[in-house]
């Protein structure tokens, strides 16, 4: 059976939520991301990208290119909420989907044609979504998921493209290698070092002379420039990873500033493992210098989700891992190697206060929100917290550092 893999995308996503909250942002040039020096363009708009903005790029430099662009912070709540109403929608017309992100989604339309016709489906799909959440969107179709997102990017803004059976490396054949998802501007570098500028080039090259070029990457690459590659719809994301970071707005070296930040990192991870019932066994700890210079360092720990384990391992993490002396820019806290399973009592160091005490701190963060109960040495991070339920399924909310 021919396989039908749609992919939706929801144009300039945040930018598209900002205009429908305040109608007077429509066709103004406009930037979502952080408002400070340090901040990042997280989305702007089209009339801001032909002066070569784009998102991932540094807020000051993005005004600097557009200084009439208006600015906005954003909000991550509310692009939730706007994410969520799409995603019911799809969820209720589609069998199997993958929310690849807040914004992105593929579905498996394989078998519709013998019942209605995958395309016009894709198309009433579209419709409801633009007519009910108020925001434009864009698809792409083929038989796989890969052809199918190059081809949304071909279809934007707000429109929709359908690649047939047969015809996919003619399709991809003109583009260039950048549009292939998994080119990064290394790997752009390298080919471009060797004369390949287009999709076609690539599909002319013997698959070895990519493998030797790019390693296994190259055979990626070599498989989606030929429209070959079939990734399979992931129904449902298992985290396996859990991490929070702060950038500063001015480089630091006030330890009380930045062991009351660990401590917060690490007090909020330690309850989001436990509101989700889940362990962790290995804890990092990373730190970026005012020179832009970055390191980490990570331990092996039984596993577990107490904050008194956790929070004296990070401690002590930072504490082997600043050397330099140097004004640090940028602290950040990582649990990995995350397992099912709710915290084991330690017979010798746990008391019965003690996981009362983490029953009943739970139990109001639980009611009025994460920031509602925390430590004292956390109180000068009161910011560092979660706004959703990490262990949902649903990918990790990825607000900067993505081209939309």
């Amino acid at each position: 059976m021919q396989k039908n893999i749609l992919h939706l995308d929801l144009d300039t996503f945040f930018v598209s939520c900002e205009r429908l909250i305040d109608s007077r942002l429509q066709k103004k040039p406009l930037l979502v991301g952080g408002t400070g020096d340090r901040g990042v363009v997280a989305a702007c708009s089209y009339e801001t990208r032909r002066f070569g903005v784009h998102s991932g790029m540094s807020m000051k430099i993005a005004k600097r290119l557009c200084p009439e662009a208006i600015t906005i912070r954003g909000n991550t709540s509310t692009y939730s909420k706007y994410s969520n109403i799409v995603t019911e929608i799809i969820k209720e017309k589609v069998p199997l989907f993958e929310k690849a992100s807040i914004d992105e989604f593929y579905a498996d339309l394989t078998g519709m044609d013998a019942f209605f016709g995958s395309y016009k489906y894709a198309s009433e799909l579209r419709q409801r979504i633009i007519k009910e959440s108020g925001l434009p969107i864009s698809f792409g179709m083929s038989q796989n998921k890969i052809v199918s997102k190059v081809a949304t990017g071909e279809a934007k803004p707000n429109n929709q493209l359908l690649i047939n059976a047969g015809f996919e490396k003619d399709f991809l054949a003109p583009l260039s290698i950048r549009k292939i998802p998994s080119v990064g501007n290394k790997t752009y570098q390298i080919l471009r070092n060797l004369g390949v500028d287009k999709v076609k080039v690539i599909q002319e090259m013997p698959l070895e002379m990519m493998i030797s070029v790019l390693g296994a990457n190259g055979k990626t690459i070599w498989k989606r420039a030929n429209g070959i590659d079939n990734p399979p719809i992931i129904a449902f994301h298992e985290r396996k990873s859990l991490s929070t970071e702060r950038t500063y707005n001015k480089d630091t070296i006030d330890m009380v500033k930045l062991k009351a930040t660990l401590f917060a990192m690490a007090e909020n991870l330690a309850y989001q493992l436990r509101k989700g019932d889940k362990l962790t066994g290995t804890l990092s700890v990373k730190i970026r210098y005012s020179d832009f210079n970055t390191y980490s360092k990570q331990i092996k720990i039984p596993y577990t989700s107490a904050d008194h384990i956790i929070i004296p391992a990070v401690l002590e993490l930072f504490k082997k891992l600043y050397q330099r002396r140097l004004l640090i820019r940028l602290v950040g806290v990582k649990v990995s190697d995350i397992v099912s399973g709710n915290y084991q009592i330690n017979l010798f160091d746990d008391t019965e206060q003690m996981l009362d005490l983490y029953n009943a701190m739970d139990t109001v963060r639980n009611k009025y929100g994460e920031l509602s109960i925390m430590r004292a040495s956390s109180m000068g991070a009161k910011s560092i917290g979660r706004f959703s339920n990490p262990f949902n399924g649903e990918p990790p909310l990825v607000l900067a550092h993505r081209k939309q």
